[in-house]
């Protein structure tokens, strides 16, 4: 490996020294780093006129350096270019984020030898359409979730692969990536789903029916999700970061990318030790 990208959560307090270390394992090991524009400033390197995926696009590998949000905001700015991704956690939670800050340099040098794993994780596309009109277009590692806002429910008619699944009172519904099983999704009562797993999943948010269950698809399957009718607004929300209001009649259409994100983990990466430690998973007590 010769060039690294770097893309920084910079308003972490401890960031500046963090990458204060990095910059000085680089250069040991005589890797290029290559940070985005922000993380430029903070470290007082030259900022470039390139941005997101132009940036990254001659790295071999791209590390972020934050929380979960960065993981998702660094993929999203990767725009389809299949570079891999290793996650060094600044945060709180760190799910995605496998590396610990204090392992900094130990992954610095895993990959300078090669000496790691790797996982593929599916990603979504979500599509805004308001009549013939395509108003927005998204692509998701974690969900794409249609809602109400201000506390009022909405009503949401689902048609998966143009079969009719029904209507719904509901505050939301998300279709959820295996990687984002562990989200938002979980939070609503879905299943956890190993992140190779080829599915998808549908969670209802508050539905108003006791007879509501989670629902598992293929990942070839095409979501619609059409707003049928509204107390007060609606919205769509993507991986909880970006999205934009919907009016009644709009329709999300959720389908597997042809784009994909590969994530790297050092020796000794285990998911369900993670799931253990970050999400408190345990088995009967003997």
């Amino acid at each position: 490996m010769k060039t690294l990208g770097v893309f920084a959560n910079c308003s972490k307090h401890h960031a500046p020294a963090v990458l204060e270390r990095l910059r000085v394992k680089a250069g040991e090991l005589g890797v290029e780093l290559v940070p985005d524009r922000a993380t430029a400033k903070l470290m007082g390197l030259p900022v470039g006129a390139a941005e997101g995926s132009a940036l990254f696009a001659s790295c071999e590998v791209m590390m972020v350096l934050g929380g979960d949000g960065s993981m998702l905001r660094a993929v999203r700015e990767l725009n389809g270019h299949e570079i891999p991704l290793i996650g060094v956690n600044l945060g709180a939670l760190g799910f995605l984020t496998s590396v610990t800050e204090g392992d900094l340099e130990r992954a610095l040098d895993c990959l300078i030898r090669k000496d790691y794993t790797t996982s593929d994780r599916v990603i979504v596309d979500g599509t805004v359409h308001r009549g013939g009109e395509r108003l927005g277009s998204y692509c998701a590692l974690n969900d794409v979730v249609v809602k109400s806002v201000r506390s009022r429910v909405v009503t949401l008619r689902m048609r998966v692969d143009g079969q009719e699944v029904g209507d719904f009172v509901c505050d939301g519904l998300i279709v959820s990536t295996p990687t984002g099983s562990t989200g938002y999704s979980l939070s609503a009562g879905g299943p956890v789903l190993m992140p190779s797993a080829q599915a998808l999943v549908v969670s209802l948010i508050c539905p108003h029916t006791l007879s509501t269950r989670p629902l598992v698809l293929p990942n070839e399957s095409t979501v619609e999700v059409t707003v049928i009718e509204r107390s007060a607004g609606a919205e769509v929300s993507v991986d909880g970061q970006v999205g934009q209001p919907l009016e009644m009649g709009d329709r999300v259409t959720v389908k597997r990318s042809k784009r994909g994100a590969r994530f790297i983990h050092l020796p000794g990466y285990d998911y369900f030790s993670v799931l253990r430690q970050k999400l408190h998973w345990r088995g009967s007590n003997v």
